[in-house]
């Protein structure tokens, strides 16, 4: 079909409708979703190369190099990553959440959650989770399948301490996904956290759990205009913990 049948300039290029021209200063109205879509075409910019048959042994040292790289890059939030889990229906659940450490050697990533949250009930029904993370100025994309494990109470306190007072302040709130009354019942909870912060620099909020993804499966996934994308996946080969993995190169 040509290009003017299919209401298209050129590649992810939208045409507008007759007589939608936009005046100076003024935003376009899209007359639809995919019209929207289609003037933003995904990595249609300057990427990095991956060369993987160079890549590592191990998944764990390249992640780190290519984290090191988002924030040498000015990523912004290069640690938010989205943790897919399972819920009691068997239904997916995602949402984003800030990694906090990655044991490179073993190959665990870490990050916190209440206990009592959904994710955290999720994962103590069923231990095993999936970690996205995605770098849009670079076009890559990272994904991380394995098994969840809770850390002793003492590392979740040690790993509470690092945080912000206002992040402290927030987790001290609780009640997280609750059904929440109004704005101001949530001022009165966070007014409460602090006085109790304030008296108690050492305050931990109930149940604030460590958990870390221990990879049976990490891919590495490189953008390309061309979608001619590279991908890269690790697969352990020997028990948890161990520095065993098989690689293999994937089609786009």
């Amino acid at each position: 079909m040509a290009a003017e049948e299919e209401g298209l300039n050129g590649p992810g290029e939208a045409r507008p409708a007759p007589g939608s021209e936009s005046r100076p200063g003024t935003r376009p109205e899209p007359r639809s979703v995919p019209e929207l879509l289609l003037g933003r075409p995904p990595m249609a910019r300057p990427l990095p190369t991956f060369d993987a048959e160079s890549a590592p042994t191990e998944p764990g040292p390249l992640f780190v190099d290519w984290l090191a790289t988002a924030l040498a890059a000015g990523v912004l939030d290069p640690q938010v990553a989205t943790l897919s889990t399972v819920d009691a229906d068997g239904l997916p659940d995602a949402r984003v959440l800030v990694l906090r450490d990655v044991d490179a050697s073993g190959t665990g990533w870490v990050f916190s959650a209440a206990a009592d949250s959904p994710k955290g009930r999720q994962l103590a029904d069923h231990p095993a989770a999936a970690l996205t993370l995605y770098w849009p100025p670079l076009g890559r994309q990272v994904r991380v399948r394995g098994t969840v494990e809770r850390a002793a109470d003492q590392v979740a306190a040690a790993e509470f301490a690092t945080r912000s007072p206002e992040a402290r302040v927030g987790a001290l709130v609780g009640r997280q996904s609750e059904p929440l009354a109004s704005p101001a019942e949530y001022d009165e909870a966070e007014a409460v956290a602090r006085r109790r912060l304030e008296a108690t620099p050492d305050a931990v909020a109930a149940g604030h759990a460590v958990y870390t993804l221990w990879a049976h499966e990490v891919e590495f996934w490189q953008g390309d205009a061309n979608r001619r994308h590279v991908r890269l996946r690790y697969t352990r080969t020997g028990p948890v913990r161990t520095p065993e993995w098989s690689r293999t190169l994937l089609w786009p």
